[in-house]
């Protein structure tokens, strides 16, 4: 028998408080924190641990990014409902969840098959349907779908690269981890018409690393 999320230890209001500590204000995103159950967005056998603010294992060698660290991440892009999203990373879709419910619309490119697979069926169980969920290389970004109005990076490189900065509107967001991979600044940026304007470091982190043409090669180790 499939243990029921009602025996999950926690509630999504445990994850709004966390949050709130941590200086997240945006009353629009901790609603959607209350509204979408981390604990259907983790492997069964991580549930215990779904409502703490603290990243999870999700398989193949990735984690979930701590609530928190996301909240702070989706805040800074300042979304007010009408925009269109890139979200690289898209993990199990609970960042993608909450962005979703945030903006108008959300692509979001994996470049795991089976983590996208049980996504789309997280996303899809929950009735998330403005989510265009992609397979491939998110370093390059989404260019069919470009341009967009807020772009969020889930993995650490030690630059923006050049194709999702070019993909960003004028005038719009982006937010990236940028570092080596395992000791990030998380910088948030402005699209102006001389490029990326660097607007504030939100925090110190520790992400993995952005893998893919415009990022560390494929097959590298960490």
């Amino acid at each position: 028998m499939s243990r029921s999320v009602h025996a999950v230890p926690g509630a999504p209001d445990d994850l709004v408080r966390a949050l709130v500590a941590a200086g997240v204000a945006d009353e629009r995103l901790l609603e959607a924190v209350r509204a979408t159950p981390r604990a259907e967005f983790v492997p069964a056998g991580e549930r215990a641990a779904a409502y703490q603010d603290v990243p999870v294992p999700i398989g193949e060698g990735q984690v979930t990014t701590q609530p928190s660290l996301s909240a702070l991440m989706i805040e800074a892009l300042s979304l007010s409902g009408s925009e269109h999203v890139l979200e690289v990373g898209t993990g199990l879709g609970f960042q993608t969840a909450l962005l979703a419910r945030l903006a108008a619309d959300v692509v979001s490119v994996e470049m795991r098959p089976g983590m996208a697979r049980r996504a789309r069926e997280n996303l899809t169980r929950h009735g998330v349907r403005n989510v265009d969920l992609r397979v491939g290389d998110g370093s390059g970004g989404v260019p069919d779908r470009a341009p967009y109005d807020a772009v969020l990076v889930s993995a650490a490189f030690p630059e923006v690269p050049a194709p999702l900065a070019a993909q960003v509107r004028p005038g719009g967001r982006l937010v990236q981890p940028v570092g080596p991979g395992g000791h990030e600044q998380v910088v948030c940026f402005a699209r102006t018409a001389s490029g990326l304007t660097r607007l504030r470091v939100l925090t110190a982190a520790c992400f993995v690393r952005l893998r893919g043409r415009y990022g560390f090669p494929p097959d590298e180790r960490e």
